[in-house]
């Protein structure tokens, strides 16, 4: 016999847990456990039955893994919590008590954790990290442009703004920068690092203020787990790139509003080996220098020979080499058969990319863009995003000291080839000559136009940009599918279309004048049946009646083919009109106003149908028998209510007459011969022995007489 199972011992009730639980069972604050989440990356979790995995109540609640909340309970930052909490309560009992020696030592000692392990856990490699710190620099660059209060201090904005402009120095040193984007929120760029794209949004430089609906507490926990690892992830960027971290700050430019040119960017001296090659691979012994890999093959030999007393002569080697070796991977040497080993997968033969190389791919064409150039930015344009963008290019720039210093040259130099200039052009009477010959020189551009060079990847023509002109529309670059804004494509491409149109209307003009002759006969009973299926009155089908007469199509022809016409275009016309409106109100209902709007449009296109199907029925069977025909569904409506009433008879005239009225009605054409016919059974059925007292009332005859228009029916 098997093992019993137990009610909420197994299955989803034993592998989730609800939050409360998890609460109690860590033992901390509900806001620790938000913490803890966010460090680890934990977040809730939908079970495919809520009722079993909350064993047996359907209250709303949060679920997470059981494992993932057992791998909590283990966490080093929960202990300092803990610790924190118990520092707390004992320095508030020492300021209480007035023992102001004990509340300095307590708070000279307050337990402070660490996210260095949480960093290492959830990003293995390097390529990892780079590949998220997207929502990291747009925390960073949100908090670097917020205002300080009591819930956001001051220098957690000064750390922000220092890690952005570390960014932006990185950036703009190794030309990564690839796409810009001017939208109402912020500016959009994207940047290549280590072959991986990075998106990240800069707000404007307005006055920023937090909204009282927003949880501060949260995003400063995010901002705390970004802070960490943006510091591991520009280290090793600056590191690799040869440079001194972090970089050193002037304070002089800094209190002069420099920006980003407030910080020195420094080379790594060569004479100071990096801090991650503490641990040599390559040792000097006896003026020999031998590597670990040196190390570990002499000791598989001693091992295989069995000397272990002998003493082994290390083979020397040169250390660029030895390191060389050691970063590349080893081919494997086993002697098998290649014929005989099967097909490995591609993703195996393949070379898997390192640090190494992916530091040593080659940069676009289109990196230095701005190298032969030199702008002036004029005092209206936004100088921290364009001293970004033209020094991320190559190109120098300078600003006006109204826009801060440390500006590399002044308004009156030469060198100046492009003025970034955002307000309307004026009129200058008093303009000298050498003003208006470095006019000329210099091209006045609006801000939009380096935006576009950089997206275009090339620099386009100044007179589309030119002051004072309406410039043209600016749209996204990012997007990869088949319709997305193409930076590339300008008026190239409107002309080949132009010039593809002109072709096909020579070519249709060519097939029409070869057909003419072949389609002159047709064209006027064409036109004809066209006519009369769009005639509106009885004039216009009388002309269309004439024109087929006089091109020599016979009227039994024409009223067949005209009845045709109209009935297709009667159909189609509404039909195309309206689908489109139908399709647009569909897409605006959920699930299931759709599902149930659906049911109620096959429910009438089937009454439709058999509503037409009962008139084709009526106009090709002889009316004679409709009586017996309705006695015959009377008698199966009659055995059918029998079984439900559980076996009583129970015969309702009205029913019969209903369904009788409904058959009148439908057989009832206008001229049909027939129609008396109907009435006079229908009437007979009515004043037979089979209806009831109530079917037989006169006044039930009457008003069905009078429905009938006969007059010869009325006396009766």
């Amino acid at each position: 016999m098997g093992r019993l199972r137990q009610k909420g011992k197994a299955g989803a009730a034993k592998a989730y847990v609800t939050r409360s639980a998890a609460v109690k069972k860590l033992q901390c604050s509900l806001a620790d456990f938000r913490r803890l989440c966010i460090l680890k990356g934990i977040f809730p979790r939908e079970p495919r039955n809520r009722k079993k995995a909350n064993k047996g109540s359907s209250a709303p609640t949060n679920f997470y893994y059981a494992k993932d909340i057992a791998y909590l309970a283990h966490e080093p930052v929960l202990r300092k919590l803990r610790e924190h909490k118990a520092f707390a309560k004992k320095l508030s009992r020492a300021l209480g008590r007035g023992e102001w020696s004990s509340a300095k030592s307590l708070e000279e000692n307050k337990p402070v954790y660490r996210l260095d392990h949480i960093i290492k856990e959830r990003y293995p490699t390097f390529v990892d990290a780079v590949r998220d710190i997207d929502d990291a620099l747009c925390m960073i660059f949100l908090f670097a442009s917020l205002p300080s209060d009591s819930k956001v201090s001051p220098t957690l904005i000064e750390n922000c703004a220092r890690l952005a402009a570390e960014w932006q120095l990185y950036v703009m040193h190794t030309h990564s920068l690839r796409k810009v984007f001017l939208s109402i929120k912020g500016v959009y760029y994207q940047a290549e690092v280590f072959d991986q794209t990075v998106t990240w949004l800069v707000p404007y430089q307005f006055t920023q203020t937090i909204p009282s609906d927003v949880d501060v507490r949260v995003m400063l926990t995010f901002l705390e787990l970004y802070q960490t690892l943006l510091g591991f992830v520009f280290f090793k960027l600056y590191t690799d790139a040869g440079l001194v971290y972090p970089p050193p700050l002037d304070v002089q430019k800094d209190e002069a509003a420099a920006g980003v040119g407030a910080f020195n960017l420094q080379e790594a001296k060569p004479n100071q080996p990096p801090v991650a090659a503490a641990k040599s691979k390559v040792v000097e012994v006896d003026g020999k220098r031998i590597s670990s890999k040196d190390v570990r093959q002499t000791i598989k030999s001693i091992s295989a020979s069995g000397s272990g007393d002998a003493d082994v002569e290390m083979p020397s080697v040169d250390a660029e080499a030895a390191n060389d070796e050691d970063e590349e991977f080893v081919e494997d040497t086993t002697e098998e058969n290649p014929e005989d080993a099967p097909d490995a997968p591609a993703f195996t033969t393949a070379t898997l990319p390192t640090l190494k190389t992916l530091s040593t791919l080659p940069q676009s064409t289109s990196s230095k863009l701005f190298a032969p150039y030199t702008f002036w930015l004029s005092r209206e344009t936004s100088r921290p995003i364009f001293e970004f963008i033209v020094r991320s290019f190559g190109g120098r720039i300078g600003w006006p000291a109204t826009s801060g210093g440390g500006s590399p040259f002044d308004e009156n130099d030469e060198s100046i080839t492009h003025v970034i200039i955002d307000r309307p052009l004026v009129q200058r009477p008093n303009e000298t000559e050498a003003e208006k010959e470095r006019r000329r020189r210099r091209k006045y551009v609006q801000p939009q136009w380096v935006v576009d060079c950089v997206n275009a990847g090339k620099i386009l023509l100044e007179d589309l940009y030119a002051q004072g002109k309406t410039l043209p529309p600016h749209l996204s670059p990012f997007g990869d599918h088949a319709e997305a804004y193409d930076p590339t494509a300008g008026l190239v491409g409107g002309e080949e279309d132009e010039e593809m149109e002109e072709d096909e209307e020579v070519e249709g003009d060519e097939d029409e004048a070869d057909g003419s002759e072949e389609e002159g006969a047709a064209r006027p009973a064409k036109s004809a049946l066209k006519a009369a299926a769009s005639a509106e009155d009885d004039a216009a089908l009388r002309a269309a009646e004439l024109a087929a007469e006089a091109a020599g199509i016979d009227y039994g022809t024409f009223e067949k083919e005209a009845k045709k016409a109209q009935k297709k275009a009667s159909k189609t016309a509404p039909a195309q009109e309206d689908e489109a409106e139908k399709d647009m109100n569909k897409m605006l209902m959920s699930n299931k106003q759709r599902k149930l709007y659906e049911r109620m449009k096959y429910g009438q296109k089937k009454r439709a149908e058999e509503v037409r199907m009962l008139g084709i029925t009526a106009d090709g069977v002889c009316l004679t028998n409709v009586s017996s025909s309705d006695k015959t569904w009377s008698r199966r409506s009659g055995r059918s209510r029998r079984r439900r009433n559980g076996g009583r008879s129970r015969h309702d005239g009205r029913l019969a007459v209903s369904f009788l009225l409904h058959h009148f009605v439908l057989c009832r054409r206008p001229g049909s011969p027939r129609a008396t016919t109907c009435i006079g059974h229908t009437l007979s059925y009515m004043l037979s022995e089979q209806t009831n007292k109530k079917t037989k009332d006169p006044k039930i005859i009457m008003r069905f007489a009078a429905t009938s228009a006969e007059p010869q029916w009325l006396s009766t």
